[in-house]
Order: C-alpha cells, then sequence, then structure tokens
C-alpha cells in the first residue's frame, strides 16, 4: 500500500495535476525520477542533501500521486510541467539531478529556458531513442513480470489503470521520433553546466549516444560507469555516484 499521508502537495499545472515535495533550505535542486518511478525514488539522499539544497520532487505527470495520463507520455509535456512548478513555486534558476526519463525532460528544460537551468546531472538519458531500444520499449508491457506489478503498486495510488497508462507510454515511445529528437546544433544551445552519466552495458541507449551529448552540449563532461546498464548508478556505483553528483552540483 501506498503512504496515504505524504509530505507534499498536488497543484494543476500545465492542465494537469502535479504532486511535489519540497524539502531542504537552500538554492533550489530540482530532482526527477525515472520512467515509472516516483519522488520516494530520492528517499535515500534526502536526508544530506536537504542540508545543502532546497529539494524539489515532482512526480512526473501521469506517475505516483500525480493525475493519471490522459494520453502517451511525452518528454516535452513534461518538461512543460516541470517548468510551470519552478514557475509556482517562483524558482527563477536552478540546479538539477534526472534518471533516464527525468534526464530526458531536463534536456527539453535547459534547450526550452537556456538561463533556466545552472547546472544538471543526467544519468541514463538520450538525446533521441535509437534502433535498438524500440523493440524493448514496443514489448516492455507484454514482458513485465509479475513481481514488478507489484512493485508498480506500490508506487502508484490509482492503481492498475494508472499503471496501464504507464505501459501504455513505453509501447507508445517505440513509434515516436518527434519528441526526442535532439540534434547536435540543438544540443549545443543548452547553457547549463552538464554531468552525463552512462553505463557502458546499456541496453536503450548505447555509449556513442552520451558521448554525442557530451561533445555538442558545450559545457559538459562525460563519466562511463563501466559493468553497468540502465540507469547506471543504481546498485554498487551510488555511493561514489551521490558524492560525484553532490560536488559536481555545490561547484
Amino acid at each position: 500500500m501506498v503512504d496515504e499521508t505524504p509530505p507534499g502537495r498536488t497543484e494543476t499545472l500545465n492542465g494537469v495535476q502535479i504532486y511535489f515535495d519540497v524539502r531542504g533550505t537552500g538554492e533550489a535542486l530540482l530532482l526527477l525520477h525515472g520512467f515509472s518511478g516516483t519522488d520516494a525514488d530520492w528517499n535515500l539522499l534526502t536526508p544530506d542533501w536537504s542540508a545543502s539544497f532546497r529539494l524539489v520532487m515532482p512526480d512526473m505527470r501521469g506517475h505516483g500521486r500525480s493525475g493519471i495520463l490522459s494520453k502517451p507520455f511525452r518528454h516535452q509535456d513534461a518538461a512543460d510541467d516541470i517548468l510551470a512548478l519552478l514557475d509556482y513555486l517562483e524558482i527563477r534558476t536552478c540546479k538539477a539531478l534526472g534518471i533516464s526519463a527525468g534526464g530526458n525532460v531536463l534536456l527539453h528544460m535547459a534547450a526550452k529556458q537556456p538561463d533556466r537551468v545552472e547546472a544538471m546531472v543526467l544519468v541514463s538519458a538520450t538525446s533521441y531513442f535509437p534502433a535498438q531500444a524500440r523493440p524493448i520499449m514496443r514489448n516492455f508491457a507484454a514482458s513485465l513480470p509479475e513481481a514488478q506489478w507489484e512493485v508498480l503498486r506500490r508506487r502508484h495510488v490509482a492503481g492498475d489503470d494508472q499503471i496501464k497508462a504507464i505501459l501504455a507510454s513505453t509501447t507508445a515511445f517505440a513509434d515516436s521520433y518527434d519528441d526526442m529528437n535532439f540534434t547536435p546544433p540543438y544540443l549545443s544551445t543548452i547553457q547549463a553546466r552538464t554531468l552525463i552519466v552512462q553505463g557502458d552495458r546499456d541496453p536503450f541507449y548505447p555509449v556513442e549516444l552520451s558521448v554525442e551529448m557530451a561533445k555538442a552540449i558545450p559545457q559538459s563532461s562525460l563519466w562511463i560507469v563501466p559493468n553497468s546498464g540502465h540507469g547506471a548508478v543504481i546498485g554498487d556505483a551510488w555511493p561514489q555516484f551521490l558524492k560525484t553528483a553532490l560536488a559536481f552540483l555545490q561547484a
């Protein structure tokens, strides 16, 4: 069961219900979870990082305690939601960390409003969906084991209807070519200092994509995590990642 007394609140932003939690004091740090995740994914870093930052942790559209998706998830739409959230909170500029879809959303935010994101850490993000990712996306929902359904039920308050809407979006990703579609010239407009973190065995996004992004984004650096897949920092690399990401964001 999902906790019925969450610490955050829900507001209608950009025409959708968005749940978010804000903790800590200091400069704003936006934390964006991966696809099918929630703000609770940041619980392990919240106690330490809230001493240095004002942490802004939304559930992206369709996820967690935010409203159920009425159409397939698009990273561009989610970026508009989060920009609206920053406006609502009167946050003019922020730093940010995003994993997978959260990183993709940050790319859109940093390109749409280049002066809005001062620095960002992108983990397992991509500039476009490569051919090798599309079959995985197309078959993801059908191949999801029951144990993973139970994990998703603990994360998403509206139950199976909400989860089915999220999973339908993964199928839609397989045929989407206009949502994640960043060319090198477009990436070159991003002004944020950027740390790109990528696993060398990511089944979705090959290392070459991260190298392309690092070459195109002017103030960027690249960390390839060995023997790691998608969500490269989850697991053994997590302590080192926290130390490295915090140092980068505090610089």
